[in-house]
């Protein structure tokens, strides 16, 4: 049973602006993945010697983005959130994992990439499913860190990604 110092609006609005954030960061990975592909036309690119032709390259190095530890952090912390309000009587529902869907399909139709996202969200919401069984302090203090950090995370990606 939640406390009576956990506000729901409270964690409602955080929950709010993160939604915000990762709209505006899906927004933005996907801008920067259409202009990766437009600035990739037949003949645009120049292959060095020094540079291994894309093909040799491991389908993990091609996939990978230089802002993908933020993102699985972010995944990670989604699956948590989804499981810890849904624990403390927060009535999302599906919310917090059609976001995450949301997410998965803005980084792009690879399956090695959705991957990765669904493994560290379902890893999130596994590890706190493991620890708690009912609603306590410490679980509305760890909503309110991982929206906060959540938040911080999503910014940092809109303002860093091309």
């Amino acid at each position: 049973m939640p406390s009576e110092s956990f506000d729901h609006h409270l964690i409602s609005r955080g929950a709010a602006a993160l939604f915000d954030r990762l709209r505006r960061c899906a927004m933005a990975v996907a801008v920067a993945v259409a202009a990766a592909i437009a600035a990739v036309a037949p003949g645009a690119l120049a292959q060095s010697a020094a540079s291994p032709p894309p093909a040799a390259l491991s389908p993990m190095t091609r996939d990978a983005k230089p802002y993908d530890d933020r993102l699985l952090r972010l995944a990670e912390i989604l699956g948590a959130i989804h499981f810890l309000r849904e624990l403390c009587g927060a009535n999302d529902g599906l919310l917090w994992r059609e976001r995450m869907e949301e997410l998965i399909r803005a980084e792009g139709p690879s399956a090695l990439r959705q991957a990765k996202l669904t493994r560290s969200f379902n890893q999130g919401y596994r590890n706190y499913q493991r620890t708690y069984s009912t609603c306590t302090p410490t679980a509305q203090t760890t909503i309110t860190r991982f929206v906060s950090e959540g938040s911080q995370i999503s910014e940092t990606l809109v303002k860093t990604i091309p």
